[in-house]
């Protein structure tokens, strides 16, 4: 699987939030991972569909969206309006998983899953085949900067080991705690997809996304 690096621009300046993603895009970033959150699923309120399609004409990668809110399929026509390419919605935050992947295909996205840390594998059993990514949430989602969960590596590799027995060419994608020391781990567990924050847009940009992508090679 290629091994793709998607800086969260929750970590960024947003005074020069434009700056910063073509900074990241330049240097090499291969997507764009967009954190929302609405106070609700999650304690934290980030941002919305204005901020998304302001920047949307800074860069041509794919933007990957991350919904951390409750019942996304109310949203989903509107993030798709604003610049979104892949949709990655909670399994623990829709009524109707099925349904809602199935919106999200309809509109020609890709669809994510992601699962909290303490959420088993088997919440995925009968939407494989509607998912191109499954998000290994390796913090709980709502606030940046948290420890990484060790347990998680358990979690990507039995994943990818279903993955692969299944022959399906699903993405894993993982968000939380990604540095020099937890990225290899999780590489070597089965993730592919990185999403990092402080480790791009703390300090310099473009030197920290080339070494990290030096790390993922």
């Amino acid at each position: 699987m290629e091994r793709l690096l998607a800086p969260s621009i929750l970590a960024a300046d947003f005074s020069v939030l434009g700056e910063q993603i073509r900074q990241a895009d330049e240097a090499g970033a291969d997507y764009i991972h967009i954190d929302v959150m609405d106070g609700m699923f999650v304690p934290s309120i980030s941002f919305g569909m204005p901020l998304i399609a302001s920047v949307r004409r800074e860069t041509k990668k794919l933007f990957d969206v991350h919904l951390m809110v409750q019942d996304p399929e109310r949203y989903l026509d509107d993030f798709a309006k604003c610049g979104a390419d892949s949709i990655t919605v909670h399994a623990e935050a829709c009524r109707h998983l099925d349904r809602t992947l199935h919106q999200i295909k309809e509109m020609g996205l890709r669809t994510g899953v992601a699962l909290n840390p303490a959420t088993p594998l088997c919440a995925l059993d009968y939407v494989l085949d509607k998912t191109d990514m499954i998000l290994i949430m390796t913090v709980n989602p709502g606030f940046g900067g948290q420890a990484f969960i060790e347990s998680s590596l358990d979690k990507i590799r039995t994943l990818r080991e279903r993955l692969d027995c299944s022959g399906r060419r699903t993405d894993i994608e993982v968000d939380g705690g990604m540095n020099a020391d937890t990225l290899p781990r999780v590489l070597k567990a089965g993730a592919n997809v990185i999403v990092a924050g402080s480790a791009v847009f703390r300090g310099d940009i473009a030197k920290n996304v080339r070494a990290l992508k030096e790390l993922m090679k």
